[in-house]
């Protein structure tokens, strides 16, 4: 009882009928003996034909224990949800259909209790302790007992987080950090470009004054410079450039807005046909 109570115990995963031991799944237990002592055979037409055992499983290699357990008879619809019980028998041995064995299978993860055994009596009368009344067939009475069992299901193992993990920070530090000794390009002195020099100077100018992740933009740290075939001055000796320069028109905004205006209208034309 303490140990069914603290999920102990396997549920059953199947159950099935079979003519023998040599036909019994080797991952199933035959009940040969009820628990009052009679032979658990389920014979037909008066013991002139071979008889059938129920067996089950506790196997869980199949993430699936059985929830609940019927008996229905041959005029009843099978519940939804269930499924009849396997049959490994002898060949031409057959199973009376009177009253069949149902039985619910579900993954192991979706519930809490499930069948953790069943039990045959010869003698309706006799009642088990701690067991629930099933049904009758063919002079016997199938009970099952339900409860809390013990998970089989792996558990992960927790794993250590190291501490440079635990300092990891979606936020830009307030000042740039200096690179480490091991890091770091090895330049000569002395020998720093002049666009790395006004990319330096152009970072700490645009940056916003919060650090925010939000102020950066694609452009930032590329420098402006002027091509050099335009790099000259407009008094220069070549006239060419110099007639460009002089043709320049800087337009204003109203100016711009003058030329690129568009009204939409034929846009609103076609929505308003459809």
């Amino acid at each position: 009882m303490a140990t069914m109570d603290h999920g102990a115990v396997r549920p059953l995963t199947a159950v099935a009928w079979t003519s023998n031991t040599s036909t019994c799944p080797k991952d199933f237990t035959l009940i040969n003996i009820t628990e009052d002592g009679a032979n658990a055979s389920f014979t037909r037409s008066f013991a002139m034909r071979p008889g059938y055992y129920l067996c089950y499983s506790k196997a869980t290699s199949g993430g699936m224990v059985m929830s609940d357990i019927q008996l229905i008879t041959d005029k009843d619809a099978i519940p939804h949800g269930y499924c009849f019980i396997a049959e490994y028998l002898e060949p031409k041995a057959t199973v009376s259909k009177k009253k069949r064995v149902c039985v619910r299978v579900v993954p192991v993860g979706s519930v809490d209790t499930a069948v953790l055994d069943i039990k045959l009596t010869a003698k309706s009368k006799m009642m088990l302790q701690h067991y629930t009344y099933v049904g009758d067939m063919h002079g016997y009475v199938l009970w099952c007992r339900k409860g809390h069992f013990a998970s089989t299901t792996p558990q992960a193992k927790p794993r250590s987080v190291s501490l440079d993990f635990g300092r990891l920070s979606l936020e830009l530090p307030s000042t740039p950090q200096p690179l480490r000794p091991s890091n770091s390009p090895q330049v000569p002195q002395g020998k720093l470009s002049h666009r790395r020099h006004s990319l330096h100077v152009k970072e700490n100018l645009d940056k916003p004054a919060d650090s925010s992740i939000q102020g950066i933009t694609a452009l930032d740290g590329v420098p402006f410079s002027l091509h050099p075939k335009f790099d000259i001055q407009p008094n220069a000796t070549t006239p060419r450039l110099n007639h460009q320069l002089n043709n320049i028109h800087i337009k204003s905004l109203q100016d711009i807005e003058n030329e690129y205006n568009y009204t939409f209208a034929v846009e609103e034309v076609a929505f308003k046909r459809t």
